[in-house]
């Protein structure tokens, strides 16, 4: 474990303790932190996972300034969802990496099936019913 000599002769510096620094000088990269695809593609193919995952939640937000809400808020937590699957089942997803995997597949999964319930629960005319939240609301409102 030497220190490796480089081409100019120069040595990596030893680290005397395996304690953290006491002052971080940079940060390290998320797991799966590296591009979609190799660098010779441009830069938005290398990216095609946050873009995909942005585009959803755009499209999203489109139709819910467009007086669908309903549909546009079901779109949004979908393309989270999305986000949550690509995390899990792609080696490198590029800036979609924004912490651990884990954090990453929990955040979004937790998110957009948040997101996909409230759409489905939206006054007027509910898609679906849910008795026990009636009683909080009840309970709670009061």
């Amino acid at each position: 474990m030497g220190a490796e000599a480089h081409s100019d002769g120069a040595s990596e510096p030893q680290r005397t303790s395996r304690r953290f620094p006491t002052l971080t000088r940079d940060t390290a990269r998320p797991e799966g932190g590296g591009r979609a695809v190799s660098g010779g593609f441009p830069a938005p193919a290398r990216q095609w996972p946050l873009l995909t995952v942005m585009g959803g939640v755009a499209a999203g937000l489109l139709l819910v300034a467009l007086d669908a809400f309903r549909i546009g808020a079901l779109v949004i937590g979908l393309s989270l969802l999305a986000g949550a699957v690509l995390r899990r089942v792609l080696p490198s997803v590029g800036m979609l990496a924004v912490r651990s995997r884990f954090t990453d597949m929990v955040t979004y999964g937790v998110l957009g099936f948040v997101i996909v319930m409230l759409s489905l629960m939206v006054q007027p005319k509910p898609w679906i019913h849910i008795p026990f939240l009636d009683d909080i609301v009840h309970f709670t409102v009061r």
